[in-house]
């Protein structure tokens, strides 16, 4: 074990999940069951295992709090701004993905409950989602040219 004389940030994963809808996407959200934010809508998400990749980090917290399975994601960017977690320092490399249309997720874990939202109207997000979402979106129009 190794001791710091400084303290170090806390490493989390949160994925985008889009399906693809008639003429638009939707996102997965989770309603969070607790603090901080709970019952605030957000991303699947959480802590890194200390031994963990963080590819693997982030399939087993989308496993854990929704149900999904076999969602094949890529890394969108990594977020760090100092305030997006009220528990302390934290940096999350977000990853993203898109699945066919008939996935149905279901709440575990950390999560009340799980809702598909339509991109262009999305709820009021915990932490620093709205932000997260933002790229997203953005990286999904490119997609769709």
């Amino acid at each position: 074990m190794n001791c710091y004389k400084y303290p170090r940030p806390a490493v989390t994963v949160d994925a985008v999940v889009f399906r693809k809808k008639t003429n638009n996407y939707e996102v997965l959200l989770i309603e969070r069951k607790f603090p901080p934010y709970q019952g605030k809508w957000a991303l699947p998400g959480g802590f890194v295992d200390m031994h963990e990749p963080l590819y693997d980090a982030v399939c087993r917290e989308l496993q854990e709090e929704t149900g999904l399975t076999d969602v094949t994601l890529q890394q969108l960017q990594t977020f760090g701004n100092l305030n997006r977690d009220p528990r302390g320092r934290t940096i999350s490399v977000v990853y993203w993905g898109v699945v066919e249309e008939n996935r149905v997720a279901r709440a575990g874990d950390d999560a009340a409950k799980t809702k598909w939202f339509p991109v262009s109207n999305l709820p009021d997000m915990a932490f620093d989602h709205q932000n997260v979402m933002e790229k997203a979106i953005l990286k999904i129009n490119n997609i769709q040219r």
